[in-house]
């Protein structure tokens, strides 16, 4: 399944019937009098966070969502019925953005599974004569037409919810670190930007449960949008914990750290101030002392701490989940402004 995280749909929600304009007609009745119903309203469209969905990749095929409208007003005093809601299911984390120039605000944020919100209601059903008969007005010809609502277009923005973001340069392996540890399928090659699209997977630890999302390798530039990485970044910045994973192969592992570093500072003061856990992977490709040594000059960089790890054999593993595990309670979430957010557009990360 190809992934796709941004997405432009238009809606509509159901315009209002109108009401009837309508005689009581009858035998042995004269003057019956006015007796046309009211209108119907428009249905509804309501967005809805499903479980189970990760892309938004059907919007790139159904884009234009039009809710029915309600049923015309009719003789005999009967009311038209009202349009059906249209529902749209989007994954979890959605965010519905407003189509103007800047494209940062944010109308609607799906974050609970269940959760359904009225994006825009339906337009209220015209009057029909029979609401306009007073005593002087016997044989109303009036009514009305029916509420038109608006119509626009809309940005869908999907951003994944996860507890840990692994951040790290093209084969760090981050995508051995959640295969390993979680129910991940995350592709794993001796190439880089193996990984094209995020990835999620659930973790389990000490009796303790939380999600991981790995998204694909940074490189220089990722946050001006070099690799698409701006958008990769995006991914991360509900995470409340953000684990740095530095391949001990790299041939300056400090110059690796430093620029992922610098592109989570230069993408949002939000994301640079997350906590952030320092993993040296691949230390089965290596003596004890050299990863050691790697290890003092990336605390001498400016690492706080540093685990030196396997993802291919779960070597130093059990530590760093449980420093992950020790820093998720105390951890907030923070997000980029909506003044700072990266420009929409459709395209996802492998061709279609």
């Amino acid at each position: 399944m190809h992934f796709l995280d941004q997405a432009k749909i238009y809606t509509r929600a159901g315009g209002g019937g109108p009401g009837a304009v309508s005689f009581r007609r009858e035998m042995y009745v004269e003057y019956g009098g006015p007796d046309g119903g009211n209108g119907g309203k428009g249905g509804d469209i309501i967005f809805e966070a499903v479980a189970g969905l990760n892309t938004l990749i059907d919007f790139r095929y159904t884009q234009h969502f039009k809710a029915p409208r309600g049923g015309h007003g009719m003789g005999q005093n009967r009311n038209g019925a009202a349009g059906k809601n249209l529902v749209i299911k989007v994954p979890i984390g959605t965010q519905v953005i407003a189509d103007d120039e800047d494209r940062d605000t944010v109308l609607l944020d799906l974050t609970e599974p269940g959760q359904r919100v009225v994006f825009s209601e339906g337009g209220l059903g015209g009057r029909g004569n029979a609401s306009y008969k007073t005593s002087t007005n016997r044989a109303p010809r009036q009514h009305q037409p029916g509420i038109q609502p608006e119509e626009q277009w809309v940005w869908l923005r999907l951003k994944l919810l996860a507890d840990v973001g692994l951040v790290g340069m093209p084969n760090a392996g981050k995508s051995t670190f959640i295969n390993k540890l979680s129910n991940a399928k995350a592709k794993v090659g001796d190439y880089a930007f193996t990984t094209l699209r995020p990835q999620l997977g659930v973790v389990t630890h000490n009796h303790r449960e939380f999600v991981v999302a790995d998204i694909p390798g940074l490189i220089a530039g990722a946050a001006d949008g070099a690799g698409v990485g701006d958008r990769f970044l995006g991914h991360i910045e509900r995470c409340r914990v953000l684990v740095h994973l530095i391949d001990i192969s790299n041939a300056d592992p400090v110059e690796a750290m430093q620029i992922v570093e610098e592109e989570l500072e230069a993408y949002s003061e939000a994301l640079a101030d997350k906590p952030r856990l320092v993993a040296l992977n691949k230390v089965d490709l290596v003596d004890d002392a050299l990863a050691a040594d790697y290890a003092k000059l990336l605390l001498k960089a400016g690492a706080d701490e540093v685990f030196p790890i396997s993802g291919a054999t779960g070597k130093g593993m059990p530590r760093l989940l449980d420093a992950i595990i020790d820093y998720l309670p105390a951890a907030t979430v923070t997000e980029r402004p909506a003044g700072e957010r990266e420009e929409l557009d459709d395209k996802p990360w492998s061709p279609i």
